[in-house]
Formats: structure tokens, C-alpha cells, sequence
């Protein structure tokens, strides 16, 4: 064994006389004294590396090896699911309600437009329809005013005026009810005489007669035409007396004048 006296290196082979790092000679020494052995590297190639691994499967934060993941679409679908029930819900909703709602809101403008023309200056009182009359009982007031209010433009609540006047109409004929004819009738009326020929409002007011046989009346298939500040309603009405009823077919035309609708033609057609 040899050693380098500068750096301390020691060599086993025996055929090296000089140190391979800084080429000082080498002194051989005794194998007892030996503390460090150093072998010379003689092949750069023969190092002796960790055999290499692969990686393993990547395992999310959070997530124990072997425990499946939580799917997603089932929650999207519940989501999905529940928002259009939902809009479903509010239609039906809106279907079973809106109808109500239109004929509240009609109710309530055939009401305002009843007030309208109780209000008025000239105003007519009535029995219900499909009463007994035995007495008077028309009140009217006039003022001599004008009132210059549009007329309606909703069909359903001319329909209800028209009605509630073709009551008041049939109340003043059968208690001959001048008065109230005054007021229903326009000053251009004419109408159907009972004899079918025709007959101004002046005429039919002064023929008109008082009839107490009438039981009741009822008015049905009521259609109303509209058109501006002119009307037409027609239908039958039935009459009913103690032992007989009547069926009459009737079109009557109005014009809105003073605030109110006026009569301003009347035909009417008994069926056989």
C-alpha cells in the first residue's frame, strides 16, 4: 500500500508511483498503520444509482385512496327537475286564475259604469227583474243639465247598461210610466206600433196603457253590437202571464246622449 505525503491519499496498487491528483511520489506503508482506504475510481460508469420508480397514480387533496368520487349530474338533474316544476306550477297557476282575474276586472267596470250612470243628472229607479208589478214605482229626477261623458267602449259593459235599461224600459210599460218613457226614449225615436206599423216617441207616449196581468219577464240570447257612440242589442224576451206566456224577438238600437244611452228605434216579432 502507498500513500501521497501531500494529500494523504493512500493506493493499493501496486504498480502506482505517484499521486494521480497533485503527482507527488508515493511512500509504501505497512498494512498495520492503515486507517483509510481508498480505493481509486476506475470506472465513472460503475456507480451505483437507485434503481428508478415510476410515479404513482396522483391522488387529489382531500380524497382517501380507493373511495369512488361524487358524480355531479345527478345533483344538475335534481336542480333542472325542481325549476321547471316549478315554472309548471306557475302556469297552472296563471291559467286557473287569469279568468278569474278578466272577470273581476269586467265586474268591476260594468259596476263603475252602473255608478256612472246612477250618478248622472237624470237617474231612474227600478224593480228587479222578474218582479210583480202592481205599482209605480219609477222615480226620475230631471236637472236640465248636459253631461258630457264619453261613452263606453267595453262590449261586456254596455251589454249590462243596455240590460238594465231594457229592465227599466219594460217596468215604465207596464205601469205607463210617462215619465220614464220621457226619459228612456230619444226625441228621434221610432219604433214598431202594436198595430206593425210606426210610431214617434210622442206616439208612443201618449198610447201607451197600464197592464197588470204580467206575472214576470225574462230576457235571453242578449248580443250587443257596438260601434262608437251607437248600439244595437237584440234577443227574446218572455213574457209570463197567469195562464199563457209570450215569446217576443226584439232589436233595439241606442244612441249615447247626455251622459246615458237613449232609445232611438225599437222591432219586435212574436213567434207563433
Amino acid at each position: 500500500m502507498k500513500r501521497c505525503s501531500t494529500c494523504n491519499r493512500t493506493y493499493t496498487d501496486p504498480n502506482l508511483s505517484f499521486c494521480i491528483d497533485d503527482g507527488t511520489p508515493l511512500t509504501t506503508i505497512n498494512s498495520e498503520d492503515e486507517t483509510t482506504v481508498v480505493s481509486p475510481r476506475t470506472n465513472e460508469d460503475g456507480w451505483n444509482a437507485a434503481a428508478y420508480q415510476p410515479p404513482g397514480s396522483y391522488v387529489p387533496p382531500g380524497t382517501a385512496p380507493g373511495r369512488p368520487r361524487r358524480r355531479v349530474w345527478p345533483w344538475v338533474l335534481g336542480i333542472a327537475g325542481a325549476f321547471i316544476l316549478g315554472i309548471a306550477a306557475i302556469s297552472i297557476a296563471a291559467a286557473i286564475l287569469a279568468p278569474r282575474l278578466l272577470r273581476s276586472a269586467r265586474n268591476q267596470q260594468r259596476e263603475a259604469a252602473r255608478n256612472q250612470q246612477r250618478d248622472a243628472p237624470n237617474t231612474n229607479t227600478a224593480p228587479p227583474q222578474n218582479a210583480n208589478v202592481s205599482e209605480p214605482v219609477n222615480a226620475n229626477v230631471n236637472t236640465n243639465q248636459t253631461v258630457d261623458v264619453p261613452p263606453p267602449a267595453d262590449r261586456e259593459v254596455v251589454l249590462g247598461q243596455l240590460t238594465d235599461l231594457e229592465n227599466d224600459w219594460t217596468v215604465a210599460n207596464l205601469n205607463a210610466d210617462k215619465k220614464a218613457l220621457d226619459r228612456i226614449l230619444a226625441d228621434d225615436y221610432v219604433g214598431q206600433s202594436s198595430e206593425g206599423g210606426l210610431q214617434s216617441k210622442a206616439d208612443y207616449i201618449r198610447t201607451i196603457e197600464r197592464d197588470t196581468e204580467v206575472d214576470k219577464w225574462e230576457f235571453d240570447d242578449l248580443k250587443v253590437t257596438l260601434a262608437g257612440d251607437r248600439a244595437t242589442l237584440s234577443g227574446k224576451v218572455t213574457i209570463a202571464y197567469p195562464d199563457r206566456e209570450m215569446v217576443l224577438d226584439f232589436t233595439d238600437k241606442f244612441v249615447w246622449r247626455d251622459g246615458r244611452w237613449q232609445a232611438t228605434g225599437s222591432e219586435v216579432k212574436r213567434r207563433d
